[in-house]
Protein backbone atom coordinates (compact mmCIF):
# COMPACT_ATOMS: atom_id res chain seq x y z
CA UNK A 1 0.00 0.00 0.00
CA UNK A 2 0.91 3.24 -1.00
CA UNK A 3 1.59 5.84 1.85
CA UNK A 4 -1.65 7.53 2.43
CA UNK A 5 -1.80 11.35 4.08
CA UNK A 6 -5.02 12.39 5.64
CA UNK A 7 -5.70 15.65 5.53
CA UNK A 8 -8.44 18.31 7.17
CA UNK A 9 -9.35 20.59 4.31
CA UNK A 10 -11.38 23.92 4.37
CA UNK A 11 -14.09 24.31 1.67
CA UNK A 12 -13.01 25.25 -1.91
CA UNK A 13 -9.62 25.28 -1.21
CA UNK A 14 -7.79 23.96 -3.68
CA UNK A 15 -7.75 20.34 -1.99
CA UNK A 16 -11.49 20.16 -1.21
CA UNK A 17 -12.04 21.00 -4.96
CA UNK A 18 -10.44 17.83 -5.99
CA UNK A 19 -12.12 16.22 -3.51
CA UNK A 20 -15.12 17.96 -4.77
CA UNK A 21 -14.32 16.46 -8.59
CA UNK A 22 -13.68 13.36 -7.28
CA UNK A 23 -16.67 13.23 -5.69
CA UNK A 24 -18.08 14.37 -8.68
CA UNK A 25 -16.72 11.80 -10.57
CA UNK A 26 -17.78 8.37 -8.87
CA UNK A 27 -21.14 9.57 -7.73
CA UNK A 28 -22.31 11.76 -11.10
CA UNK A 29 -20.28 10.25 -13.70
CA UNK A 30 -19.78 6.29 -12.43
CA UNK A 31 -23.20 6.17 -10.91
CA UNK A 32 -25.17 8.28 -12.47
CA UNK A 33 -26.53 10.45 -9.25
CA UNK A 34 -28.03 13.93 -10.16
CA UNK A 35 -24.96 16.80 -9.45
CA UNK A 36 -28.10 18.36 -8.09
CA UNK A 37 -28.43 15.61 -5.64
CA UNK A 38 -24.96 15.27 -5.09
CA UNK A 39 -23.97 18.75 -3.99
CA UNK A 40 -26.02 20.30 -1.11
CA UNK A 41 -25.52 23.25 1.15
CA UNK A 42 -24.25 20.98 3.75
CA UNK A 43 -20.94 21.07 1.72
CA UNK A 44 -20.98 24.95 3.05
CA UNK A 45 -20.42 23.62 6.43
CA UNK A 46 -19.68 20.18 6.74
CA UNK A 47 -15.45 19.55 7.50
CA UNK A 48 -13.85 17.47 4.48
CA UNK A 49 -11.16 15.45 4.87
CA UNK A 50 -9.40 14.07 2.23
CA UNK A 51 -7.24 10.84 1.49
CA UNK A 52 -3.96 11.93 -0.55
CA UNK A 53 -1.59 9.62 -2.34
CA UNK A 54 1.49 9.92 -5.16
CA UNK A 55 -0.11 13.29 -4.91
CA UNK A 56 -3.55 13.15 -5.38
CA UNK A 57 -6.49 13.53 -3.61
CA UNK A 58 -7.70 9.61 -3.87
CA UNK A 59 -10.34 9.74 -1.16
CA UNK A 60 -12.95 12.17 0.53
CA UNK A 61 -15.60 12.28 3.12
CA UNK A 62 -17.58 15.13 5.02
CA UNK A 63 -18.32 15.40 8.60
CA UNK A 64 -21.78 16.77 9.57
CA UNK A 65 -21.78 18.32 13.54
CA UNK A 66 -25.32 17.64 14.50
CA UNK A 67 -26.46 18.11 17.52
CA UNK A 68 -27.89 14.74 17.97
CA UNK A 69 -25.28 12.65 16.14
CA UNK A 70 -21.96 13.33 14.11
CA UNK A 71 -23.37 12.59 10.55
CA UNK A 72 -20.33 10.97 8.27
CA UNK A 73 -21.51 10.66 4.48
CA UNK A 74 -19.79 11.63 0.90
CA UNK A 75 -17.14 8.95 1.19
CA UNK A 76 -15.91 8.11 -1.99
CA UNK A 77 -12.27 6.57 -3.47
CA UNK A 78 -11.00 7.09 -6.30
CA UNK A 79 -11.71 3.85 -8.76
CA UNK A 80 -7.78 2.82 -9.41
CA UNK A 81 -7.59 2.92 -5.46
CA UNK A 82 -10.69 0.93 -3.82
CA UNK A 83 -9.71 -2.05 -1.74
CA UNK A 84 -6.65 -0.55 -0.34
CA UNK A 85 -8.38 0.39 2.91
CA UNK A 86 -8.88 3.95 2.37
CA UNK A 87 -12.70 4.35 3.09
CA UNK A 88 -11.73 2.83 5.98
CA UNK A 89 -8.44 5.02 7.04
CA UNK A 90 -10.98 7.99 6.60
CA UNK A 91 -14.07 6.72 8.65
CA UNK A 92 -11.71 5.86 11.34
CA UNK A 93 -10.01 9.56 11.31
CA UNK A 94 -13.20 11.18 10.92
CA UNK A 95 -14.68 9.04 14.00
CA UNK A 96 -11.28 9.91 16.02
CA UNK A 97 -11.55 13.79 15.36
CA UNK A 98 -15.49 13.56 16.40
CA UNK A 99 -14.48 11.64 19.58
CA UNK A 100 -11.60 14.44 19.80
CA UNK A 101 -14.34 16.59 20.28
CA UNK A 102 -16.53 14.55 22.73
CA UNK A 103 -18.47 13.09 20.61
CA UNK A 104 -19.52 9.37 20.71
CA UNK A 105 -22.68 8.93 18.29
CA UNK A 106 -22.27 8.42 14.52
CA UNK A 107 -24.85 8.52 11.67
CA UNK A 108 -24.38 7.47 7.87
CA UNK A 109 -26.96 6.42 5.15
CA UNK A 110 -25.41 3.49 3.49
CA UNK A 111 -25.04 2.37 0.38
CA UNK A 112 -26.91 -1.43 0.12
CA UNK A 113 -23.52 -2.84 -0.93
CA UNK A 114 -21.23 -1.07 1.32
CA UNK A 115 -22.49 -2.07 4.54
CA UNK A 116 -19.89 -4.35 5.50
CA UNK A 117 -16.79 -1.27 5.45
CA UNK A 118 -19.01 0.26 7.79
CA UNK A 119 -20.21 -2.31 10.03
CA UNK A 120 -16.50 -3.13 10.66
CA UNK A 121 -16.52 -0.24 12.47
CA UNK A 122 -19.06 -0.77 15.34
CA UNK A 123 -22.03 0.72 12.69
CA UNK A 124 -25.45 -1.22 12.59
CA UNK A 125 -27.90 -0.38 10.01
CA UNK A 126 -31.76 -0.35 11.02
CA UNK A 127 -34.93 0.57 9.11
CA UNK A 128 -35.93 -0.47 5.84
CA UNK A 129 -33.88 -0.24 2.71
CA UNK A 130 -34.50 3.34 1.10
CA UNK A 131 -33.69 4.66 -2.57
CA UNK A 132 -32.45 7.96 -1.62
CA UNK A 133 -33.86 9.86 -4.82
CA UNK A 134 -30.27 8.53 -6.29
CA UNK A 135 -32.03 5.11 -7.99
CA UNK A 136 -29.51 3.35 -5.04
CA UNK A 137 -30.84 1.29 -2.33
CA UNK A 138 -29.44 2.54 1.02
CA UNK A 139 -29.75 1.74 4.89
CA UNK A 140 -29.13 4.26 8.12
CA UNK A 141 -26.49 2.90 10.08
CA UNK A 142 -25.84 4.34 13.46
CA UNK A 143 -23.07 3.45 16.25
CA UNK A 144 -24.60 2.85 19.60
Amino acid sequence: MHDITLLTVPVFSTLCNAAFALRREVFVIEQQIPEAEEFDADDLTATHLVAIAAGNVVGTLRIIWAPEHVKLGRVVVAQLWRGQGISTLLLRHAMDLARDKGQTRFYLTAQHDKLAVYEKLGFVAFGEPFDDGSGILHLKMKTY
